[in-house]
């Protein structure tokens, strides 16, 4: 009988609470990841994530074949994945972190009611996150909608336990599972001209004195690396001085927004206050085009927009810059 590791928004061996665990425990462990039509299919071919995700995946099977294992990777609906899946192998228990996005409850519900339906254990565990939702509530055990108080309550929560390191990997109880990734072009992916740098947490150290200077690079580039999990928010908070507020408090604004999600799933697609709803939107289809391209004449959102388009990334200062502009000043939707 084996144990599985569900791969999702964790992309790394090292730090990573379910794979510890997984791993600890008293079956070979099998690595898996799914590449979800649900997902790609709202997404170019060549979108600059897809390929991210496709190069770490990579770099996680060569780590792998060191220890004489393999990654699993498939390409469908994770519910029919996973029922090919525990028809061809004695599964005893399947891992996997949390997620906290609507169509990620779903689509862990839906897989959880089948396995435990099969007899398989299912463990979930927090990872992507200090404090999930549930753990930073006020008094009356209400979310919070305001940042400030929120922090506050997080910076009252947060103890060590929550950041400790974990105990190194046991490579010994991977499963001898040998496979390749599928090719690219198998999934309908193309590889995409923009890469994403890797992450400077040197960085971390002058983040106040040079995260307001966009001609400079003075930020760390940790977002993409957070949002798929090849870095452990853990070790971050771990390496991060307690005096330097201002870049924990960029972590803690991602949780607070991760809660307003989870407590507010309609955020995705309209206002998280329902008084903005009566907005009426010019929505100038050629102004909307010139934005997207940074030829609208105004010299720093346009320089932000093509910092996008070519490179993938914007500055944080520009990103909040072009973002009001756009619903703001032209006043076009900012579902656009």
């Amino acid at each position: 009988m084996i144990a599985i590791h569900w791969f999702r928004r964790d992309l790394r061996l090292h730090d990573n609470m379910a794979l510890s665990h997984a791993l600890s425990g008293s079956h070979p462990v099998l690595p898996l990841f799914i590449f979800d039509p649900h997902i790609l299919n709202k997404l170019p071919e060549d979108d600059a994530r897809l390929s991210f995700i496709y190069d770490e995946l990579q770099k996680i099977e060569a780590k792998l074949k060191v220890h004489a294992a393999g990654l699993m990777v498939m390409h469908g609906d994770p519910l029919s994945v996973w029922k090919e899946i525990i028809s061809k192998h004695d599964v005893a228990e399947v891992c996997f972190n949390r997620d906290y996005e609507p169509y990620a409850l779903k689509r862990d519900k839906e897989v959880s009611e089948l396995l435990i339906a099969r007899g398989i254990k299912i463990n979930s565990y927090k990872d992507q996150v200090i404090l999930e939702p549930g753990e930073v509530l006020k008094d009356d055990g209400q979310p919070y909608t305001v940042f400030t108080p929120f922090r506050n309550r997080w910076m009252g929560v947060k103890n060590d336990t929550g950041i400790a390191s974990l105990p190194a990997l046991k490579p010994g109880n991977f499963h001898p599972f040998i496979a390749t990734l599928p090719d690219r072009g198998s999934m309908g992916l193309k590889n995409s001209p923009v890469k994403v740098p890797p992450a400077d947490l040197a960085k971390i150290k002058d983040y106040a004195d040079t995260r307001d200077l966009p001609a400079i690079t003075g930020t760390t580039r940790l977002g993409p690396h957070l949002r798929f999990g090849t870095v452990s928010v853990r070790e971050i908070v771990r390496k991060t001085d307690p005096m330097n507020t201002v870049f924990l408090n960029e972590l803690i604004w991602r949780e607070f927004f991760m809660h307003i999600l989870w407590h507010f799933p309609h955020v995705v697609d309209k206002n998280f206050r329902s008084q903005y709803d009566g907005i009426q939107w010019r929505n100038d289809e050629s102004e909307f085009t010139r934005w997207c391209e940074g030829t609208t004449g105004y010299p720093l959102v346009d320089a932000g927009m093509r910092e996008l388009n070519q490179t993938g990334f914007m500055h944080n200062r520009v990103r909040m810059v072009t973002a009001s502009f756009l619903c703001k000043h032209l006043l076009i939707d900012w579902r656009w």
